[in-house]
């Protein structure tokens, strides 16, 4: 069997999702292929080349691409599926948005957010909120499955490049048009692929309270900021920082959380990091049982003591 990834970039940089989705298709076995879909992406399309386990690159650049709408991306998909047995892109934003479209063309059923592969029909995936893993059988002609990038290792970069070919975009849908974007700017990691991750609960209290005890933290490690539902509902940060099964799913190195009871929405959203320290003052708060560490005690002043004692660290 041959697989095809759609590879998650962006123009000039190839995205590590793409790397740990290259790690899951080779469970499958057969011949991996990775699809560079943009404009001015051939800087992506030569990264994807390099990734052990890539055997060819497709390159669809093409100013129709440049944005990556997902009726576009999703009829290219599908002009190039014949002759893969299983399609494959990381459970991303634009993933989750272009495969479902994939899926219904090619009239198979999408297995959605795989977190293991046990086969190359036999996949497994997290339903209610993460209590669950059901082990999920693909009949079908085609496999369509989006992948938890959290839960692969990327693949490592191999000592020579796979080929790259140049593929024609085939006709446009033309029923969407981009028309802006209006991105938030930060000099902190970007969330989703933070290796550290300090996150605030509604025991914050404030936006001011982010800024001021959860920050010169997360400055000091180096980490991205992340949030409960609870604290982006009541408006303290941007949407954008929600860690939870709403929100972003994530697998940092190190979880940091500050005031956050564990409600089990946000738990299926960082369960898996791989050591999680818990700060709350109610000792039964269900986030000390995931936690590796846990410290009974209130935020606003163990916080601003371990970043002092962080700082202290990094400056010996």
């Amino acid at each position: 069997m041959t697989i095809l990834v759609l590879a998650e970039h962006q123009d000039t940089l190839l995205d590590e999702a793409t790397a740990k989705v290259v790690s899951a298709a080779g469970r499958m076995g057969g011949e991996i292929h990775v699809l560079v879909a943009g404009s001015g992406c051939r800087a992506a399309a030569e990264a994807a080349a390099r990734l052990t386990g890539v055997a060819k690159v497709l390159l669809a650049d093409e100013p129709s691409l440049s944005n990556r709408l997902a009726e576009p991306v999703a009829a290219l998909v599908v002009s190039r599926a014949g002759s893969y047995g299983a399609v494959l892109a990381p459970s991303t934003t634009n993933g989750k948005n272009i495969m479902p479209r994939v899926a219904a063309l090619l009239d198979v059923m999408q297995v959605s957010d795989v977190i293991a592969i046990d086969g190359p029909d036999l996949f497994q995936r997290p339903i209610y909120a993460g209590n669950v893993i059901q082990t999920v059988r693909s009949v079908d002609a085609k496999t369509v499955l989006t992948i938890r990038a959290s839960a692969f290792p990327a693949a490592p970069v191999a000592a020579a490049a796979a080929p790259i070919e140049a593929v024609a975009m085939p006709d446009n849908p033309g029923v969407s048009t981009f028309i802006g974007s209006a991105l938030s700017r930060s000099e902190r990691p970007e969330l989703a692929g933070a290796r550290i991750v300090v996150s605030g609960g509604r025991a914050l209290a404030s936006a001011e309270n982010f800024d001021t005890v959860l920050a010169p933290l997360a400055d000091t490690l180096g980490a991205a900021i992340g949030a409960s539902r609870a604290a982006v509902d009541a408006g303290y940060v941007s949407n954008d920082l929600q860690v939870g099964q709403t929100g972003k799913i994530i697998a940092p190195d190190l979880y940091i959380a500050c005031g956050i009871s564990g409600a089990i929405q946000h738990l299926a959203g960082m369960k898996d990091s791989r050591v999680i320290v818990a700060i709350n003052k109610d000792p039964d708060a269900p986030i000390f049982q995931v936690a590796d560490y846990g410290l009974v005690a209130d935020l606003f002043e163990a916080v601003p003591e371990l970043h002092t004692a962080v700082a202290a660290k990094a400056g010996a």
